[in-house]
C-alpha cells in the first residue's frame, strides 16, 4: 500500500469504515444527535487527512480536566486542535456558532494539558471544522468548512 497515493489510501480507509458503520449494532442505538456527531467526526477525520493534516489524536481526554479534544493534528509544523461541529442542515445556526465562551475555555484548558507532553514553544492553534451531513449523501460527499485560527488562546474582552 506504500505505493498508493495518499488520497487513494484515505479513500479506501473511508470506504471500509463506511461499510463497518452499516453493520448491525449489537448495542442499543444511540440518540440521533449523537450518531450525527459521530458521523461528522469520522467524516472530519478523513477530510483533514485529504487536506494534508497528520491526525494524531481523536477524542483526547486529559484525565485532569473535563471534556475532550475532537481531533488533534499537525498541519505542517503547527499543532491544530480541531473542534468538529456537525449539522444535518444549514437552515439552523451555523455549526461554528455553537462554540460559546465556556466551550472555548474548556478547549484552551485541554489544549494546555495536551501541550505539556510536547516541547515548550510548540506552535499551536484552534480550528473549527463545520461538517454539514446531508441526508442520502455519503459522509465523504458532505460539505465542510474549515476555519483555521477560529479563536485565540486569550478571550477578547
Amino acid at each position: 500500500m506504500g505505493l498508493l497515493p495518499q488520497r487513494l489510501r484515505v479513500g479506501i480507509w473511508q470506504s471500509g469504515f463506511a461499510l463497518l458503520d452499516r453493520l448491525p449494532a449489537r448495542m442499543p442505538r444511540l440518540p440521533e444527535h449523537l450518531r450525527t456527531g459521530q458521523a461528522g467526526e469520522e467524516a472530519a477525520f478523513f477530510f483533514l487527512r485529504r487536506a494534508g493534516f497528520t491526525v494524531v489524536a481523536h477524542g483526547w481526554q486529559s484525565g485532569k480536566a473535563p471534556g475532550d479534544l475532537d481531533l488533534v493534528g499537525w498541519e505542517g509544523g503547527t499543532l491544530c486542535f480541531v473542534e468538529v461541529k456537525t449539522r444535518s442542515a444549514r437552515d439552523r445556526a451555523t455549526a461554528e456558532a455553537a462554540i460559546d465562551r465556556h466551550k472555548r475555555d474548556t478547549l484552551r484548558r485541554l489544549a494546555a494539558h495536551y501541550l505539556r507532553q510536547l516541547p515548550e514553544g510548540t506552535p499551536a492553534r484552534f480550528d473549527v471544522l463545520s461538517v454539514y451531513l446531508q441526508p442520502g449523501k455519503a459522509a465523504g460527499k458532505s460539505d465542510f468548512e474549515l476555519f483555521r485560527n477560529a479563536f485565540s488562546w486569550q478571550e477578547a474582552h
